[in-house]
């Protein structure tokens, strides 16, 4: 059976869909490990049926854990099964909730990503604190400080910082200490936000089970709540990515979509 090599805005995937077919039995985290080693991928996604949904989207992290939700994924995964079905909208299932999309663009796919979430429990932290600026700070060199982040959950947990400068924050190296900080019991993916004006914020983001990837769909989501309740951006704002640029709007209901290109760069044979 086939496999495809997908991105969204440079977050890249493998997208297997076995709807109509046994569930894959014994998919490890060691498996797909070594298939993200050979294929270069952030995530691992499973197309499945789905009794809630036109489709269920699992997602495996590269280093094998298993995540609730990816946006950029949701949206490679949507257009997929668009395609099949021939059709503009659908809902798709997933471990984080059901997601809405639509198509924009004979590439181009928004997802609604559900209700941003902020409380200290939804993300989850370890204590009560405050989201909107927490009691985080960590040193990033000598003369290089990033203190007072902001936590969103979009259905996995994010910690933005806002930085000077997004290009030159030491990313990886950061990223991966927070990440692992006892202060996220489930680990957090965390975001570098370089606010360019109120309708733009130029963004980098670690993602846990990942590491440094080129865009991120609930980063981007994330990024903006974040803005928006310090009061740096407005409710809609582009999210420019190393891949690409994503558009985000912070619904009045509480909702938030990502909107941006998707691509289908490979097929191989599976098991690959």
């Amino acid at each position: 059976m086939p496999a495809w090599l997908m991105n969204g805005a440079g977050n890249a995937f493998l997208v297997i869909d076995v709807r109509g077919q046994a569930a894959l039995a014994g998919m490890g985290g060691d498996q797909v490990r070594g298939l993200a080693a050979r294929h270069g991928f952030d995530q691992f996604l499973i197309i499945s049926d789905s009794d809630r949904g036109d489709a269920h989207m699992g997602v495996i992290n590269a280093d094998g854990s298993p995540s609730g939700a990816c946006g950029n994924g949701a949206r490679c995964v949507a257009w997929h099964v668009m395609e099949g079905l021939n059709t503009d909208r659908l809902v798709l299932d997933s471990d984080g909730g059901l997601m809405e999309a639509e198509r924009t663009g004979d590439w181009r796919v928004r997802v609604d990503l559900g209700p941003a979430r902020t409380g200290w429990q939804d993300i989850p932290l370890a204590r009560e604190m405050d989201t909107v600026s927490m009691d985080l700070s960590v040193e990033a060199g000598r003369d290089l400080r990033l203190s007072s982040p902001g936590a969103v959950s979009m259905g996995n947990p994010h910690c933005v910082f806002f930085v000077e400068n997004a290009e030159t924050v030491p990313a990886r190296a950061i990223g991966h200490r927070v990440e692992h900080d006892p202060l996220f019991p489930e680990r957090v993916n965390v975001g570098f936000a370089q606010i360019l004006d109120e309708a733009r914020i130029r963004l980098r983001v670690w993602e846990r089970g990942a590491g440094l990837t080129l865009a991120c769909g609930t980063g981007a989501a994330a990024a903006l709540v974040a803005a928006a309740r310090r009061g740096l951006t407005g409710r809609a704002t582009a999210i420019l990515a190393d891949g690409g640029e994503l558009q985000a709007v912070w619904r009045d209901d509480g909702h938030v979509t990502v909107e941006g290109p998707v691509a289908l760069t490979g097929e191989i044979d599976w098991p690959a």
